[in-house]
C-alpha cells in the first residue's frame, strides 16, 4: 500500500477540504481541544465521510489481575483518577455534534492476552504510573507489580477488558 504519515497535533490538521473517508480518534479525545477540531474534522472529511472515536480499558471489577494492578498503583500513586472502569459509552464532546451526527455507538468485551512482562508494560505505559510518578515511586510500583504478577499470574493469561466505539457522520 502506498501510505504517507504525517504527525501534527489535531487541532492543526490542514488538508484540503474533502480529502479523507476516515478520521480515526483512539484512546485520546478527552485531550483534544473538540472545539478546535470538530470544524476541521468536518471540512477535510468528503461527504458522508465517518469519525470513529475508540476506546478500550481494562476491568478491574471482573479481572482479579486488573484489579490487584490498580491496587498497586493507588498504593503509589492516591492522586491517580482514571481507576475502576466499566463497560460504558465512550466519551462524545458535545462540540463535536456541531459538525457531527452518532449513527453507531457499541461495547463490547474482549480478553487481551499478555505475558507478565507485556502486562506489567501495559500498566507501566498508563498515566497513572509511568506519566506521573517520581523515581522513587515508580522503583517501588515496579517491585512491587512483579512481585505481584509472579504470585499470581501465569507467564501467559488475558485480562478483560471492553471495546467501546462511535461512528459519527459528518453533517454538511
Amino acid at each position: 500500500m502506498d501510505i504517507e504519515f504525517y504527525v501534527c497535533p489535531a487541532e492543526e490538521v490542514d488538508y484540503k477540504d474533502d480529502t479523507f473517508d476516515v478520521i480515526t480518534v483512539c484512546q485520546c479525545i478527552w485531550y483534544l481541544d473538540a472545539k478546535a477540531i470538530t470544524e476541521k474534522f468536518a471540512r477535510v472529511l468528503k461527504h458522508g465521510g465517518r469519525l470513529l472515536v475508540l476506546y478500550m480499558g481494562w476491568l478491574p471489577y471482573e479481572d482479579t489481575i486488573a484489579r490487584k494492578s490498580e491496587e498497586i498503583i493507588l498504593k503509589h500513586n492516591p492522586s491517580w483518577s482514571s481507576y475502576g472502569d466499566t463497560v460504558h459509552p465512550v466519551f462524545i464532546p458535545e462540540e463535536l455534534l456541531t459538525n457531527f451526527e452518532i449513527v453507531l455507538r457499541k461495547e463490547y468485551r474482549v480478553n487481551i492476552s499478555f505475558t507478565r512482562e507485556s502486562w506489567h508494560g501495559r500498566m507501566r505505559a498508563c498515566r497513572g504510573v509511568g506519566a506521573t510518578m517520581n523515581l522513587e515511586q515508580l522503583n517501588a510500583w515496579d517491585k512491587e507489580h512483579m512481585k505481584m504478577l509472579n504470585d499470581n499470574a501465569p507467564e501467559k493469561f488475558e485480562v478483560k477488558h471492553y471495546v467501546s466505539l462511535a461512528e459519527l457522520q459528518v453533517v454538511k
